[in-house]
């Protein structure tokens, strides 16, 4: 082969082009800058940091800290290739303890934007102000002797047009800037943090003296008071942070934050390990909500397996999901014991046996407009039976799941354990689980009050406050309008904050705080779903499952006539709208063969 006709194929790329294929492995979003942005003024052991932004981060990203600043030298060193002030030696690499340590992220980001740096190190009487675009410094000057650093960039990607072109809408990309933020504030609990957009304070998160108040001041929705402490502590690994109770656990995801060393990442072993510690304590459906802190020796975990850190490999990999399992498992299980014995002592110190209270007005729901108010002379009209087949059918419950009388009688005969209704329907032994039969009995007469357009809606007599993290605030905001057509007024009350106004009619007065959290996941899932249909019932199956009945309320026997029968006036569908059982029957010949009667 002629070595000279191959000459040419193989060029080294020019310095830009380099840079800027660098920044593509960093830089992959707006967020992404604030992340590395962040971790800098985090390693310079800043007690203050301000994140502005502009149009979602297209317009301009600026972080300020009062941290350690940097000299002249250094300020114009920063942005070189693989220049860092946190290793010295390979060695250190396989242990790194700072957030940042590869020297990649400032000259990625100088790479595809416009930069302005300004700095100043502690005891300097002059600070520096530098200039780039495109990675190149244009200007340096003196600068007000101002303590810390504060690095703006603006037109991001104006050099890389390809990668502008697939970013998001700036609603979408400012909500993964508050994500970012908001992890950052959980890691670094006694840092505060302000987040602002277009000029107005979004969140501020003051430094705080525990991870508790921490996880309160971001996640109070999702948590309320009922976040559980989990502080284990093995073989050199130790596990902190917090867990919801199962009984707030829900179908959505937020938040499930992990951080490693302060790091935040996403690591399907913990992952995997919380799910099974949860195991049976979960019901089906739900997920299970955490926001944990692994501190790991830095010399058992690598954070050099991804570009941006997201990614972590654990030496013990085997001994960190046995910790967090068992950990997330014995909290649970304290939790269980310590409820049960606070039922215990608090019958022993009162003395009272409980006694069945009425069904509540706030659950009470007979038909649009009306309380719930037991009739036991009132019989139930069931629909024909070729009209079983137009019922609404949702997660594929078979809508005739068997024949009914044109009025069958029905005999209420008690409760079980304030949970299940026993009662004779027609010649059938019936029992009913209180909470899915109510909760479908809501869902049927929502959606058609959603179908022929009458869905009347109730004003609270006191608006209930609601307060979001940023991202949950921003998708509720986006999706105001939908909710009041289907009978739920909701008004902004700040950046994050918002007043319920009115409910429809036939909710009652449900948890809200918790029911807005299921209207959030649901309305997640929107962008994905093309039918208007498919959209509005889920939303409308969270309204009924939280206007429903609770398990473990206590039901007179004039209540329980009433429920079976707007059940049975419904069809007798043997499933809720989220799949769950509603009833279980016995015919009369079948207790017949079980009691051996010919």
């Amino acid at each position: 082969m002629d070595i000279a006709s191959s000459v040419g194929k193989i060029q080294v790329l020019t310095s830009d082009v380099i840079g800027r294929i660098a920044a593509g492995e960093v830089v992959e979003r707006p967020a992404a800058v604030v992340k590395e942005l962040l971790e800098n003024s985090l390693d310079a052991g800043s007690s203050t940091i301000t994140v502005e932004i502009k149009d979602g981060g297209l317009g301009l990203i600026r972080v300020s800290d009062d941290g350690e600043g940097m000299s002249r030298g250094d300020a114009s060193l920063a942005f070189e290739r693989h220049a860092t002030s946190k290793l010295q030696s390979d060695q250190q690499l396989g242990a790194v303890r700072t957030m940042g340590f590869r020297g990649e992220a400032l000259p990625s980001i100088a790479a595809v934007s416009k930069v302005r740096l300004t700095t100043v190190a502690r005891h300097d009487v002059v600070g520096t102000q530098l200039w780039l675009a495109g990675g190149t410094i244009s200007r340096v000057e003196d600068a007000a002797a101002i303590p810390g650093t504060s690095i703006e960039v603006s037109e991001l990607f104006f050099n890389t047009p390809a990668r502008r072109k697939f970013l998001k809408s700036t609603t979408t990309e400012f909500s993964h800037i508050s994500h970012v933020v908001q992890q950052a504030g959980l890691a670094w609990p006694h840092v505060h943090m302000r987040l602002v957009h277009n000029g107005y304070e979004v969140f501020a998160l003051p430094a705080v003296s525990s991870p508790r108040d921490r996880v309160l001041q971001v996640y109070r929705a999702a948590f309320g008071e009922r976040a559980l402490a989990v502080d284990v502590e093995r073989d050199g690994l130790t596990l902190k942070g917090f867990i919801v109770d199962p009984v707030r656990a829900r179908a959505g995801r937020t938040p499930q934050e992990l951080f490693v060393n302060r790091r935040p990442i996403k690591n399907s072993t913990v992952q995997h390990a919380v799910v099974d510690g949860y195991s049976s304590f979960l019901a089906k459906g739900h997920a299970p909500l955490f926001v944990l802190f692994l501190d790991v020796d830095p010399r058992r975990v690598d954070v050099n397996v991804h570009p941006t850190k997201r990614e972590v490999r654990f030496a013990d990999t085997e001994q960190i999901h046995q910790l967090v399992r068992s950990a997330v498992r014995q909290t649970l299980g304290r939790a269980q014991v310590e409820a049960s014995m606070a039922g215990v002592v608090h019958a022993q110190m009162t003395g009272v046996v409980p006694q069945t209270p009425s069904f509540p007005a706030r659950e009470q729901v007979h038909a649009i407009g009306a309380p719930y108010e037991p009739n036991a002379g009132q019989q139930a009209s069931a629909p024909p039976p070729d009209s079983l087949a137009k019922q609404t059918s949702f997660v594929g419950e078979g809508a005739a799941a068997y024949a009914v009388n044109a009025s069958p009688d029905i005999l209420a005969l008690g409760q079980m354990n304030r949970t299940y209704l026993i009662a004779q329907v027609g010649n059938e032994l019936q029992v009913v689980d209180q909470h899915t039969a109510h909760e479908r009995v809501l869902f049927e007469r929502l959606w058609r009050a959603w179908q022929g357009g009458t869905m009347a809606s109730q004003p609270l007599l006191l608006p209930e406050p609601l307060e979001l993290p940023v991202q949950q605030a921003l998708l509720l905001q986006r999706h105001l309008p939908e909710l009041e057509r289907l009978g739920l007024l909701i008004e902004p009350f700040g950046p994050a904050s918002f007043l319920i106004r009115s409910l429809p009619v036939m909710l009652g007065h449900p948890d809200l705080a918790a029911l807005v959290q299921d209207l959030l996941d649901d309305l997640e899932q929107w962008d994905s779903i093309s039918s208007l249909e498919s959209k509005v019932k889920p939303i409308l199956a969270s309204l009924a499952c939280h206007g429903a009945v609770r398990a473990g309320r206590a039901m007179a026997l004039p209540e329980i006539t009433q429920l079976v029968q707007d059940w049975v006036a419904e069809g007798l569908i043997m499933t809720c709208p989220h799949g769950r059982r509603v009833a279980f029957r016995l015919s009369s010949d079948e207790l017949g063969r079980l009691f051996d009667r010919p």
